[in-house]
Formats: structure tokens, C-alpha cells, sequence
């Protein structure tokens, strides 16, 4: 018997999968956009390779997000049924994200900073067929080689490579970051706040691009706009009933807390609105080059609240 072999058992599989947790879930949630989707993907891998001869692998981290980007585009096509019959605009679900100096509760409920995790890249990611949207991430979020892909993908180099081709042809145009240093984003995040609740509609202007989008996810779940609002005049009057609402919340006696996000959420500045110290409302800002917002994402559904949970407890 060889002694230089590694002796598996079932601790070190634990531990070897464990090790590789956070880059499986960062690649199944860019993969699907839904953070609670990526978590049942990621266990559904651990159950395959709890199963495997451990042995037998030889890149135990290449094995695991192959079985993990394969489960992902599984999902992804099962889950293009259920958005069809999504009630209101569909957004992807928000999550904390970490690039190593975020202050957010140790978790490991977090996804690494890149720009594929914007909410704005990944609703442009959702109009790429799945095996394009997972070519797509490999590549430009993880740097993953054609040929890596292709084994993983069980496709040829040359069939990646188009495939590459064709989704970076399709987000080009609509795929437009500008990186601006965090004290500028909180900042804007809170002069955007302090304008929504101040009541005067001037400043908000000043912050707002001519044309800025809010769109409101609630999933039929919770009252949100079953619409994009577009538009100085329109966003400015919707942002301003919201803040109204908001006060009618606390004078029914309703713990209301409005704050900007400490923490990185998807990479871009938010606001969190919480009631009784749950987590009511997600907005993340979308940022233009000259620092106006372009576009408010307005996550409600309760049920895509998951990778911000951990908010709640750092709150209480």
C-alpha cells in the first residue's frame, strides 16, 4: 500500500466540501440569481459527493463545481416555468456581499464581490440561455479556462467559446459599471435617504437620473408596484409616497427603521427599511458614472430575503 496516498473518510470529505461552500454558492447564485435556489443546489451537491468515492476524484474542487454548475443550469431551466407566472417585475434576490472590509455579522451567507453580482448585471444575465449564462459566469466572474469549462459543461472548447461569444455580444451594451470608492456610494445612499424622508422633492432630483427606474419586487406575496416606475416626475412622487407610508406604519405604532445598508448588498449602496427589526424592504441603488441613481431595485418578497437574514440579528 502506498502511505503517500491521502486517507479519505468521511470527516475529510466534510471538510474538503466545507472548504469549498462559499465559491460553490457564489457560482450556483450568479448561475440562478436566487440566493435560496443556490443553497438547495449546494446541498443537493453535497448529497452527490457524500455519495462519491472520494478516492476515486482527483480534483475534489474541479468535481464539485462541475456537479454544482450542472445542478445550477438543472434549476435554472425548471425555474424559467415559475417566473412566467411570477406576479409583478421578477428581481434577483439581494445578498451580502463581502470584499474585505465589509462590517457585515460574521457569515459565511455571502457572496464575493465582483461586478456579475450587481443586481442590474444579473437581471441582464437572465435574458442568456442557461448553458450562455453559466459559460458566461465561469469565465468572467471565476476565470475558469475553455477548456475547464468545457469538461465541466461536457462540451467542446470551440462550443464554448461560442457560447461566450454570444452571451458578451448580448450583454455588452446593456452591461455598463462604474466603480466608485465606498464613501461616495454611502454618501449618495444617504442623502438618498435623508431626500425620500425630508419631504422636499429638490434634493431628490438632484440624485435621481433623467432616467431612473424603480422597480419593485413583491412577488404577489406583499404589496409592491406590479410595474417599473420611469422617470424624474414619476419616480420622485412614488419614492416620496413610500416615505409617507413609512410614517403612517409608525403611527399605527409600528417599530419602523429606516438605515443605510453598513454592508456591501450585491456590491451596491442600499437602504434597509425594517419593521419590528425584520427585514421589510431591500433598496439597492444602480449607479450611473457621474454618481446619480439609475435604477432602484425594491426587493419586498419575504421569501427572497433569505441572504440578508443575517441583517436582522446584527440589528437586534
Amino acid at each position: 500500500m502506498d502511505e503517500d496516498l491521502p486517507t479519505w473518510d468521511d470527516t475529510k470529505a466534510a471538510q474538503v466540501f466545507n472548504d469549498q461552500r462559499g465559491l460553490l454558492t457564489s457560482v450556483a447564485y450568479r448561475v440562478l440569481g436566487r440566493w435560496s435556489d443556490a443553497e438547495d443546489v449546494v446541498q443537493d451537491a453535497w448529497l452527490r459527493w457524500s455519495g462519491s468515492d472520494y478516492a476515486s476524484v482527483q480534483d475534489p474542487k474541479a468535481f464539485l463545481v462541475t456537479v454544482t454548475t450542472r445542478l445550477a443550469i438543472d434549476q435554472l431551466r425548471k425555474a424559467q416555468s415559475r417566473k412566467e407566472n411570477y406576479v409583478g417585475p421578477w428581481l434577483p434576490e439581494p445578498v451580502l456581499t463581502r470584499d474585505g472590509a465589509d462590517t457585515a455579522p460574521d457569515t459565511a451567507d455571502r457572496v464575493v464581490l465582483d461586478d456579475t453580482v450587481s443586481l442590474a448585471m444579473l437581471l441582464v444575465m437572465e435574458t442568456l440561455s442557461p448553458l450562455e449564462r453559466a459559460v458566461f459566469v465561469l469565465r468572467e466572474a471565476f476565470d475558469y479556462s475553455f477548456a475547464e469549462i468545457a469538461a465541466m459543461l461536457d462540451r467542446t472548447e470551440a462550443a464554448v467559446r461560442q457560447l461566450l461569444v454570444r452571451a458578451r455580444t448580448h450583454v455588452h451594451e446593456k452591461r455598463s459599471r462604474y466603480p466608485l470608492d465606498d464613501v461616495k456610494r454611502r454618501s449618495i445612499a444617504e442623502r438618498f435617504l435623508a431626500a425620500c424622508t425630508g419631504g422636499d422633492v429638490a434634493p431628490l432630483l438632484e440624485l435621481l437620473s433623467p432616467e431612473v427606474t424603480v422597480i419593485s419586487d413583491g412577488g404577489g406575496v406583499v404589496s409592491a408596484a406590479t410595474r417599473p416606475v420611469v422617470g424624474l416626475d414619476h419616480v420622485s412622487r412614488f419614492l416620496l409616497g413610500i416615505a409617507t407610508k413609512y410614517e403612517k406604519y409608525i403611527e399605527a405604532g409600528v417599530d419602523i427603521r429606516i438605515e443605510v445598508a453598513r454592508t456591501g448588498i450585491n456590491g451596491d449602496p442600499a437602504i434597509l427599511a425594517f419593521a419590528d427589526d425584520k427585514i421589510l424592504y431591500v433598496y439597492t441603488l444602480d449607479l450611473a458614472e457621474d454618481g446619480r441613481i439609475r435604477k432602484v431595485f425594491a426587493m419586498a418578497n419575504p421569501e427572497k430575503l433569505s441572504g440578508v437574514r443575517a441583517l436582522e440579528h446584527d440589528a437586534g
